[in-house]
């Protein structure tokens, strides 16, 4: 039987499945999903804009045209010495003598409003007077047309003063032109028709294209894909360095990882067989005495000697397993702690030589890497700088070279005020190889993990005579990293 709460629980688990399975599962997919939105969303606000644009122009089109139509009635309309209207014989358009043409006119005159021939048979809203040069543009309005059937018009009107004469003084009138809706109506319907079908077309044809550059954009993704198809079968050794600036650090990550874990394997293999051979040697002469069957107290000495021999041995190259080299992307290491927990213990044991270590650290300056590599670094060639001088040891920390999106790198320096090291025994100190019995002459077996951890940094490592102190100066430099 199920535990209480266990089927609510898995409940939300399978509900965010669901609701996270209509996600596009590839770059392409959602890359052409968001320009095809972005591209929606242009083609639907460019439309609105240019729609808008056409009928706002259009009005004001409608708007001047009635205009010029009342300025020509203005023209036209005279009046008699006592006040009353002459309608003008010569009209601005023939539509103005067809009755329910859809284009009116009236003039309102304190004693009545007077219309064109048009304006016979539809019912048109009755117009008001207005002010001297005053002007009104208004629709659309609603009229009925000679059929009976509702419409809708834009009128625009100006008002006038008649001067007056002797006889009778001076009046108010308006002329007013109106159009039915209908011919502006269609205009806007033919536009926005013709708008929508380029719009579509100009759309469908920008998403082949987006469809095609985003092709063509990917095309570096997938030679990155194929080459890691290609690295992992084992047909390239790495990544090649034909890629864009924006794929550098991926492809350069890449091949970093590859070549951390070949020189891990490498590392491994060197390990176990250096061990193996240094090994042969101890259990070649236990074989030997052995066989000899010689004195069992000698026999005891020589088992206690290859035996502390073969542990020594084996505590060394555990040593260099420990030193596992290049973490890639490790936190960055503060130097100035672990510097001064090193010193805190070198000076008890070399308490009574007095020696005085100081540092010039940069508080800015970070190791990349693991703290235990950190520490084997640092703890070595401070041993070796405590073991060697007489008074003073200098330890100098400050950042290294830098390259642009990597992060810096680091020089460190020790120095110390003993006899120094001569220039021809520089080589020998820093040799490649050399057994742990015959390193024990000059600076000891430190020296050795430490050129083991710089190779794995993939940093060097100077030996020259201190200018400050006078004695021997070990100067590791470590490029910047990933």
């Amino acid at each position: 039987m199920p535990a209480p709460g266990t089927g609510a629980a898995a409940r939300p688990s399978d509900g965010r499945d669901r609701f996270s399975g209509w996600r596009p599962r590839s770059l392409r997919a959602r890359q052409l999903l968001a320009a095809s939105l972005a591209l929606l969303a242009f083609l639907a606000l460019a439309g609105y804009a240019l729609d808008r644009a056409f009928v706002d122009t259009a009005q004001d089109n409608l708007r001047q045209r009635l205009k010029s139509y009342a300025l020509k009635y203005t023209e036209e309309v005279e009046f008699g010495r006592n006040g009353t209207l002459i309608p003008p014989y010569n009209t601005p358009d023939p539509r103005f003598d067809m009755p329910d043409s859809g284009l009116y006119a009236q003039v309102v005159l304190p004693g009545g409003p007077w219309g064109s021939n048009s304006t016979l048979g539809p019912g048109l809203p009755e117009p008001p007077m207005l002010g001297a040069l005053q002007e009104s543009f208004e629709g659309p309005l609603p009229i009925t047309r000679a059929d009976g059937t509702p419409a809708q018009a834009f009128r625009y009107g100006v008002g006038y003063v008649w001067p007056g004469t002797s006889q009778h003084p001076e009046f108010p009138y308006s002329i007013y032109v109106l159009e039915d809706a209908q011919t502006l109506t269609a205009q806007i319907r033919v536009f926005r028709g013709s708008l929508w079908v380029y719009l579509g077309g100009a759309g469908l044809i920008l998403l082949l294209l987006q469809m095609l550059v985003l092709r063509w954009s990917l095309r570096p993704l997938r030679r990155v894909i194929s080459e890691l198809t290609r690295v992992q079968r084992g047909e390239l050794s790495g990544m090649t360095e034909r890629h864009p600036r924006e794929l550098e650090p991926l492809t350069d990550s890449i091949n970093a990882f590859i070549e951390s874990e070949r020189e891990n394997l490498e590392r491994q293999r060197n390990t176990l067989a250096d061990l193996a051979h240094s090994l042969k040697t101890p259990l070649a002469v236990l074989r030997t005495q052995l066989d000899n069957q010689s004195d069992p107290q000698a026999m005891r000495q020589e088992l206690d000697v290859q035996l502390k021999r073969m542990n020594n041995l084996v505590s060394y190259q555990l040593a260099r397993a420990a030193s596992s080299g290049h973490k890639l992307f490790s936190a960055p290491v503060p130097i100035e702690p672990h510097a001064e927990e090193i010193v805190r213990g070198l000076e008890k044991v070399y308490a009574a030589k007095g020696v005085i270590c100081e540092f010039e650290i940069d508080p800015r300056a970070r190791f990349h890497g693991e703290p235990g590599d950190l520490q084997e670094l640092m703890g070595n060639l401070l041993e070796n700088a405590f073991k060697w001088a007489r008074s003073r040891v200098l330890l100098t920390v400050k950042l290294g070279a830098t390259a642009p999106q990597r992060r810096p790198g680091l020089f460190l320096a020790v120095d110390d005020d003993g006899p120094g090291i001569a220039e021809d025994d520089v080589a020998k100190v820093l040799q490649r190889g050399v057994r742990g019995d015959e390193r024990v002459q000059g600076h000891g077996i430190g020296l050795s993990i430490v050129q083991d951890l710089i190779r794995d940094y993939r940093g060097e490592l100077h030996v020259r005579r201190s200018e400050e102190l006078g004695g021997a100066r070990f100067e590791v430099t470590l490029p910047p990293g990933l």
